[in-house]
């Protein structure tokens, strides 16, 4: 039986050519692109070929492209990579709302974690900004939207105290894609008062340096929020 050979387009010619280009370090990280013309030139192609290639290292990540500018390759970090598949994320809490159950165990699994690796690494420098993240978290109670920003800051600051730059973007990929859930829990009556309060328990335990309690004590914070959020919906 014959096997049907597909035959590539031209774009993806060039997309590997350039993807090579890349991963070689001949084209570094921070540095642009031929200009559109120059790589026509260079491949022998028409400019379709060359956008269309373009654009598929844009929307992976790769390259960004500013209007009347040559493409740039982009600085690789944890964040941008995070960020990639926040899209994907959202679409599929949104057409398959089972994973939010699953989104909220991977939370308290990290979250627990890194709570455990700060009460262990935190300096006093490092609990004085977590103690200073509640107070303006608190400060910022009469609007709701700073008071869920300062509460992504609180969790992420733990993060970071980890000394591992992924963990920081994970915990806040995690908080936003689940962010539209997140609101009616803070609305509720009383959610402030009780966030804050938790919140502060979780730093005492960290410049205690007592890992076991900032553990359970983000473990308590975030069940709460989940049972809080299965009760609303109950209503």
């Amino acid at each position: 039986m014959a096997e049907i050979v597909q035959r590539r387009k031209l774009y993806q010619e060039v997309l590997d050519r350039l993807m090579e280009r890349i991963r070689t370090g001949e084209i570094a990280p921070g540095a642009q692109l031929p200009s559109e013309r120059e790589l026509m030139e260079i491949y022998g192609v028409g400019r379709p070929a060359i956008r269309e290639a373009l654009q598929t290292l844009e929307r992976s990540g790769i390259v960004e492209i500013v209007h009347g500018e040559r493409a740039r390759v982009v600085v690789p970090t944890a964040e941008r990579l995070i960020a990639q598949i926040a899209g994907g994320a959202m679409h599929l809490l949104r057409t398959q709302p089972d994973m939010l159950e699953h989104l909220k165990h991977a939370r308290m699994f990290l979250e627990t974690g890194t709570a455990r690796m700060a009460a262990e690494r935190a300096t006093e420098e490092d609990v004085a900004r977590l103690q200073l993240k509640v107070a303006q978290q608190r400060a910022s109670m009469v609007n709701l939207e700073e008071f869920i920003e300062r509460d992504m800051a609180f969790h992420r600051e733990i993060a970071q105290i980890s000394g591992n730059p992924i963990f920081p973007s994970i915990v806040e990929s995690l908080f936003r894609w689940a962010g539209e859930y997140y609101r009616p829990l803070v609305r509720a009556p009383g959610a402030e008062e009780l966030t804050l309060a938790e919140h502060q328990r979780i730093v005492d335990a960290i410049g205690a340096r007592d890992g076991d309690a900032a553990a359970e004590a983000m473990r308590a914070h975030l069940s709460r929020a989940n049972e809080l959020y299965r009760t609303l919906i109950r209503t």
